[in-house]
């Protein structure tokens, strides 16, 4: 089996036509009309790293730690594929595999190929950047004329697209598209072909918005396309000017898919190689007067989000919709069992869960294959979801439940790690002083891990302000589809906080957020 991973960072499912969504999106549709498209798919941890460390090894990271690379004890499926013979290969523009907190995950693959220039990957070097020339360029919101924070070399990297052929998704598909060409004739193999867009800033080429003119804004100003991860204080036409370039950016990203589903049609990769394409989040855009993510409650904006399969043996027929509860841990062993040695159409009433030997017994996702054989297998119950020190977040696709502590800011927390990294630096000294060693987990097989406080002020997400609107509610999915209408209920809520804490004890989940979310 050749697997194609498909991974576009804050892929909204409304930017969608498959999902509901009017934006133009043929080449999505494309691939949507052969898959398996799963309705009820949630994120797991968020933001971008937590997310990859839920991919590769199907266990939620924010119970136990934030932001940080793989741990010495993970299985990530990358590398279970590699000890195994498998040859695996990450094309990818997402620059934070390549910063402290990330700089574990690439290194799983047998080979990678990393395309400079995204957002602020400190790429194109510039020791005197023409400020002025930027402040008149660009709105204020996204200005910054010092190297304190990361627009200034998101400015600085963006000068250096002059073509579309210097776009970094361009660059990323140009990639995949040589090792498809290079390599289709061989035998077994996984790709992933991983970009950092749609993700802010949402930088497209002017065609994308120039042939929409349904898309008049109103909006009159220097270029807009980089909100703040904050409460909604714009313009009417400001925000429509924010939203527009999403929208742009998708049909960018749509048009660069549907280079990769041209070469699957010229080499007849169909007939043997399987497709998994989704997200890590999704992104508020000015829904529930958010922008972005991290700090508000966890929308479905946010955390509902798409995901579609494909496999040449798959006797569902494309474009069937599946109902099921699926979240982000269930990718990886569902990536393992894509390369059991037989086909499950060649098994009769059983789908492979034994993969290259054995899934990892550490690894608490379930694999998906059995939904594109129309296979019985149980449902999951419920999606638990959320960010390091956040809320507790879950649903069991009729109600979403956000639960926040009391006091939330004061509560005693811990990270607990062996890697003490945050996404752009590693732990500070004061940060490790009071650190102990811990040896109450079995995930991470008898090895100890260190118990480090986590400080308020310390370096990890959110950074654009503390969380905010931290109200335990739940919202019924059935009769208010855009969580609107905010409510409570005894008896729902001590139904999911059952699930809930069922499958925080699954995850050996700390002993203080049992106390933390009285679930004790």
């Amino acid at each position: 089996m050749k697997t194609l991973f498909l991974l576009f960072d804050s892929l909204n499912r409304s930017a969608l036509e498959a999902y509901g969504g009017t934006n133009a999106t043929p080449n999505f549709n494309r691939l949507a009309a052969r898959s398996a498209i799963f309705d009820n798919h949630y994120a797991g941890s968020l933001p971008c790293m937590p997310a990859r460390r839920d991919m590769h090894c199907g266990r939620l990271n924010f119970l136990h730690r934030s932001w940080g690379p793989l741990e010495p004890f993970d299985d990530s499926f990358a590398g279970q594929l590699k000890s195994a013979g498998l040859y695996s290969h990450l094309i990818s523009d997402h620059y934070h595999y390549f910063e402290d907190g990330g700089a574990t995950y690439h290194t799983r693959y047998s080979s990678w190929d990393f395309i400079r220039g995204q957002e602020s990957d400190p790429y194109v070097a510039m020791v005197t950047p023409p400020l002025e020339r930027f402040r008149a360029q660009y709105h204020p919101l996204q200005f910054e004329e010092t190297r304190d924070g990361h627009r200034l070399q998101g400015m600085i990297n963006r000068s250096a697209v002059k073509q579309e052929a210097d776009y970094p998704i361009v660059k990323c598909v140009d990639a995949a598209l040589e090792f498809l060409q290079g390599n289709h004739t061989s035998d077994s193999w996984f790709l992933q072909m991983e970009t950092f867009d749609p993700h802010e800033p949402f930088a497209a080429p002017a065609r994308f918005r120039q042939e929409y003119s349904a898309e008049d804004t109103g909006y009159e100003g220097p270029i807009l396309d980089w909100p703040r991860y904050r409460k909604v204080e714009e313009t009417k036409a400001e925000i429509a000017e924010l939203k527009a370039n999403y929208a742009a950016l998708v049909r960018f990203c749509d048009e660069q898919l549907g280079r990769i589903l041209d070469k699957m049609d010229a080499l007849g990769l169909w007939d043997d190689t399987a497709i998994i394409l989704t997200t890590d989040h999704g992104f508020l855009l000015s829904e529930h007067d958010w922008w972005a993510k991290n700090r508000m409650p966890f929308y479905n904006e946010v955390a509902h989000i798409p995901l579609m399969i494909y496999h040449p043996e798959m006797t569902l027929p494309g474009g069937s919709r599946i109902s099921a509860l699926t979240q982000t841990t269930d990718l990886m062993p569902t990536i393992l069992a894509l390369h059991e040695a037989e086909h499950p159409s060649q098994m009769p009433g059983k789908v492979p869960e034994q993969v290259l030997g054995q899934v990892p017994e550490q690894v608490l996702g379930q694999s998906l294959l059995a939904y594109l054989f129309d296979q019985p297998r149980d449902a999951r119950p419920i999606a638990l979801y959320g960010i390091f020190g956040g809320a507790l977040n879950a649903t069991d696709g009729r109600y979403t439940y956000f639960c926040y502590p009391e006091n939330m800011e004061s509560q005693e927390l811990f990270e607990y790690t062996l890697m003490p990294m945050h996404n752009r630096s590693l732990f500070e000294l004061y940060e490790l002083e009071p650190a102990t060693l811990y040896r109450g987990f079995s995930f991470t097989k008898e090895a100890p891990v260190l118990k480090l406080p986590a400080f308020a002020n310390a370096k990890r997400s959110p950074r654009q302000g503390g969380f905010s609107d931290t109200q335990t509610c739940l919202y019924d999915l059935q009769s208010d589809p855009q969580q609107l209408r905010p409510f409570r209920d005894a008896t729902i809520e001590a139904e999911l906080r059952k699930l809930i804490l069922a499958e925080m004890r699954a995850h050996e989940a700390p002993e203080e957020l049992y106390k933390r979310f009285d679930l004790t």
